[in-house]
């Protein structure tokens, strides 16, 4: 079995590698590949092997074989800047937010007569550069994408290279990878809404406000920020051993373990400032699941106003409010413009202002401490 694997793993080493010299422009159309001798010494396996790569190649069309001369580069799709394609490529398609984002796109592009081709990475890098290198050998006009894991240093910056090359313009939406910081995109302003939901909780009389962000994405970072700004101004001190770092992969169960585990020690908490609506679920089950209500015991933020916000057994979320479809006619209205060469600013940014949606997931504390004061002799 472990012999298999490692021949598999090679095969597709070799395949992987030949890929990028092809996006990279190592090789170009017409270059002929080294022949599966030379391949074979090169990455020191058997011909067979070469061979299983170079299928592989030639089943997605990079490659092509002439008999009794060699394997060939294929010619890229010539891209004709009129196709009437738009590629839009998200991290998730069929969940949370990401329906009414797409639903805002299409609005826009079909009353402008265009297609939608539409790609998720299951907020996956390798799975985003597989996207982008399909969608290369597509005759497409222009790409809004959704960046995967968009904290994290971008090592496939080569394709978005080829896309300006092939004068593809494109658009990101919700965040954006550092390297790729001065072009186009569409964002909320996350910053300012994570300082809005933790100004929010201050006001409302809570001292001890614990956090849960997402670390591999911009705007769990940039919500962080705004927390931190907000405790900074308030005068209350910065505490790290009550704020939760998760990533995509444990999203599920890290934010729920840890602060269930908080609790049951004993940890002071009396609010929770959560990096989505999704995280507030599974923070309100760990904080139900030892006996503590909220918000009584402690209030739960979540951000993006989604329908999960309303659809607690009477408890409705308070949490900043995202236009998810607005969000998506924005990008596709900037996508456009820089279709049609209207907008002179290829680099042009736009931020989308927060607005705090009050449920009933936060205490008054202020009152509380009136009460107990009054109750007190």
């Amino acid at each position: 079995m472990e012999k298999t694997s490692q021949k598999q793993l090679k095969y597709y080493q070799i395949m992987e590698d030949l890929k990028e010299q092809i996006f990279s422009g190592r090789l170009h159309a017409g270059d002929k590949l080294p022949s599966e001798n030379q391949l074979a010494q090169t990455y020191q396996v058997s011909r067979q092997t070469v061979r299983k790569a170079i299928e592989m190649l030639t089943d997605t069309g990079l490659v092509y074989a002439e008999h009794g001369r060699g394997t060939f580069c294929s010619e890229l799709v010539r891209h004709t800047s009129n196709s009437k394609n738009v590629a839009v490529v998200t991290t998730y398609l069929s969940d949370y937010i990401f329906p009414r984002v797409i639903q805002g796109i299409d609005k826009v592009l079909t009353e402008s007569g265009y297609s939608i081709i539409l790609k998720n990475t299951r907020n996956s890098r390798t799975q985003e550069a597989r996207c982008l290198e399909e969608l290369l050998q597509k005759d497409i006009d222009g790409v809004i994408i959704e960046p995967s894991k968009s904290q994290i240093y971008c090592k496939h910056l080569n394709l978005y290279e080829k896309l300006e090359e092939y004068r593809i313009p494109y658009v990101f939406i919700q965040g954006c990878f550092s390297q790729l910081a001065d072009k186009p995109q569409v964002l909320m302003d996350d910053c300012k809404g994570g300082y809005l939901i933790t100004k929010h909780l201050i006001d409302q009389g809570h001292k001890r406000i614990a956090g849960v962000f997402k670390s591999d994405d911009t705007q769990g970072q940039n919500r962080h920020k705004g927390y931190v700004r907000a405790l900074q101004e308030a005068g209350i001190a910065y505490d790290p051993d009550i704020v939760i770092w998760f990533y995509t992969e444990d999203r599920k169960i890290h934010p729920y373990e840890c602060v269930k585990q908080m609790l049951e020690k004993g940890v002071d908490l009396d609010a929770i400032v959560c990096y989505n609506d999704q995280i507030a679920v599974h923070v309100i089950r760990a904080i139900t699941s030892i006996g503590k209500r909220v918000p009584e015991d402690v209030s739960v933020t979540g951000y993006d106003n989604s329908n999960i916000a309303g659809s607690l057994a009477g408890l409705r979320l308070t949490t900043i409010a995202h236009p998810q479809e607005k969000l998506g006619e924005m990008a596709a209205e900037l996508l456009l413009e820089m279709i049609r060469e209207e907008s002179a600013e290829t680099g042009k940014k736009i931020l989308i202002e927060p607005e705090l949606i009050e449920g009933n997931s936060v205490a008054d504390r202020w009152n509380e401490n009136e009460k107990v004061k009054c109750i007190l002799p």
